[in-house]
């Protein structure tokens, strides 16, 4: 039986992973961890790692940079492997978290859809094949999310500008300037509104033509079955960062 603590587990994305965790044979959840105990759970919720006297097989972690860091502190102390799912992270802390991983095994996505992931490989291979073209992202998502632009925005930009020898830079904000669009930039556009659980698109755009490919996601439950079948991967591996090409 794999026994999985649920970093952030008063989410939204914490509630759907307690469900595929009670729906998945040879799981079952080991407790939750959250800022506050809305005792609204079927599991013991704790606030304060400390406080355990036990500790699980596995972290599944949907929350916020800073508790994140709170998850690798306590996980690396007691070599428990970390699925992160959260997002938001700056290049200081993914530096952070890629020195826990020689501890620890952690598996990291910014998206734990696997068709997402398929999206982000089919993109890297049609940038070069369109090199011309001028490449931008837009993702859409409820107007509670925090970060902009999102993690699988940034996904599939670097996996485009690593097929494109990292030669690209990325446009955020156009408003301030008054010039033409640089070739070498990918644009990234965020929008926030109502209940959209998550949709990106890459389009490239040509003088004649464009071509767009698209992915939207219509259940949360999907990020959370990808995050469970993550952290039955991960359980028994060594110390490393994993991911879902890693898995597939």
């Amino acid at each position: 039986m794999i026994h999985v603590l649920i970093s952030g587990c008063n989410g939204r994305m914490g509630q759907e992973v307690a469900k595929q965790v009670e729906n998945t044979e040879g799981m079952s959840i080991f407790a939750g961890f959250d800022k506050i105990d809305t005792g609204d759970n079927k599991f013991s919720v704790f606030t304060n790692l400390k406080d355990l006297t036990d500790k699980p097989d596995v972290i599944i972690d949907f929350s916020i940079p800073e508790a994140t860091f709170e998850i690798l502190q306590y996980a690396s102390k007691n070599k428990i492997p970390v699925v992160i799912a959260t997002t938001g992270f700056t290049d200081k802390d993914l530096d952070k978290i890629n020195e826990y991983s020689t501890v620890i095994p952690i598996f990291k996505s910014a998206n734990m859809s696997y068709e997402i992931n398929l999206m982000a490989k089919i993109v890297s291979q049609m940038a070069p094949l369109l090199k011309d073209s001028d490449i931008e992202i837009i993702e859409t998502h409820h107007n509670r999310k925090i970060d902009a632009p999102s993690g699988t925005a940034l996904l599939l930009a670097d996996s485009i500008n690593n097929s494109l020898d990292n030669c690209m830079t990325y446009e955020y904000d156009r408003h301030s300037k008054r010039e033409k669009r640089n070739k070498k930039e990918i644009g990234i556009h965020s929008i926030r509104g109502g209940n959209v659980v998550g949709k990106h698109t890459v389009a490239f755009y040509s003088n004649d033509e464009y071509f767009e490919i698209t992915h939207d996601v219509s259940s949360r439950s999907v990020f959370a079955k990808g995050a469970v079948k993550a952290a039955e991967f991960l359980v028994h591996k060594n110390p490393g960062m994993y991911n879902m090409n890693s898995m597939f």
